[in-house]
């Protein structure tokens, strides 16, 4: 059996409906190391990442004990803008801070 067509102008309408399926997330993960300052994790995860103080304290806790930390779970295009942001904010002060994202 055919699909009922309607015609508009130039369009072409049917009443096929599409799946949508939502995009793939991605983690965007803070690293520890030896030189940044906790202060400046707290401030980069209350800036970048919108996150209040007592949670961005938490997650920078939680890059100092266990190596890394989520600062967050976004589609690929603003992962990977929020890290290049946290990377232009460690270079500007001097900071080796490390953000990557990957697939959750």
């Amino acid at each position: 059996m055919s699909e009922p067509i309607r015609k508009y102008d130039d369009w072409v309408v049917t009443d096929h409906k599409e799946e949508v399926t939502e995009p793939p997330m991605y983690k965007v993960i803070l690293h520890n190391d030896d030189y940044t300052t906790m202060d400046f994790v707290v401030m980069i995860l209350e800036t970048v990442f919108h996150k209040p103080r007592e949670e961005a304290t938490r997650i920078m806790l939680n890059v100092h004990q266990q190596g890394r930390g989520v600062a967050g779970v976004y589609t690929r295009d603003v992962a990977e803008t929020k890290a290049t942001q946290v990377k232009n904010l460690a270079r500007r002060n001097d900071f080796p801070l490390r953000c990557t994202f990957e697939r959750e």
